[in-house]
């Protein structure tokens, strides 16, 4: 049976190339993207919501049934910001999005969360938005979904032609290769975090938290 997904950040560097990803993929029958603004993004298969507020899904929970997986690539950068507003952003935004689904589709929907390399899992770091990120990864394994995913990508290359990739990643895309033999643990392309996200929601994976070198693993598969 093809995969119903949803896919959430479709406007950031990630949650773009995840959708292009699904789109391609002749393992899914539909996308649905919820985001603050418009994808750029047209297809046979895709849907779009457009939601402001992500604390409060009341008004759009409705079109939230009948899904197999969440691919949740929505997030935002701690420059800037005190922990209480980081967690309200992180933890407490994902966790109101995971719950809400997990209430309109019950608990076979697999759910994969984009985190970063450097999470810490065992809230004991110093670094404030590895601790929230650790502390959401861990929420979210303990939620009662099917099954859940946590990514945690490192440094990226691109999708060529699509229009939400980071300025820096385009200056610096000449060091990929580079990175890619000297430093691959570290490294993987944005296709390769899509492509891994679409076979652990068809066939599982191994482990709950996926590093760069499961997710290459996982998308060759």
């Amino acid at each position: 049976m093809k995969l119903r997904v949803i896919v959430t950040g479709a406007t950031g560097m990630v949650g773009e190339g995840v959708l292009h990803e699904a789109l391609l993929s002749p393992e899914v029958a539909q996308v649905l993207s919820i985001s603050r603004r418009p994808s750029g993004h047209t297809h046979p298969k895709l849907r779009e919501i457009l939601h402001e507020n992500f604390l409060d899904l009341a008004p759009i929970a409705d079109q939230l049934t009948g899904y197999d997986a969440c691919f949740f690539c929505l997030g935002v950068s701690s420059v800037g910001l005190k922990e209480p507003a980081y967690r309200r952003l992180t933890y407490a935004l994902t966790l109101h999005f995971a719950r809400t689904l997990l209430a309109r589709n019950g608990p076979e929907l697999t759910f994969c969360y984009v985190s970063g390399a450097g999470t810490d899992g065992t809230g004991r770091g110093r670094q404030m938005w590895a601790r929230v990120k650790g502390e959401t990864e861990n929420a979210l394994l303990g939620l009662g979904f099917r099954a859940a995913y946590m990514f945690r990508p490192g440094f990226l290359r691109p999708t060529p032609g699509l229009r939400h990739a980071l300025g820096y990643y385009r200056y610096l895309g000449w060091l990929y290769p580079v990175l890619r033999r000297v430093a691959p643990r570290y490294v993987s392309t944005l296709s390769e975090i899509g492509r891994a996200m679409l076979r652990v929601a068809e066939r599982g994976y191994a482990k709950p938290v996926l590093e760069v070198p499961d997710m290459v693993a996982a998308a060759k598969e």
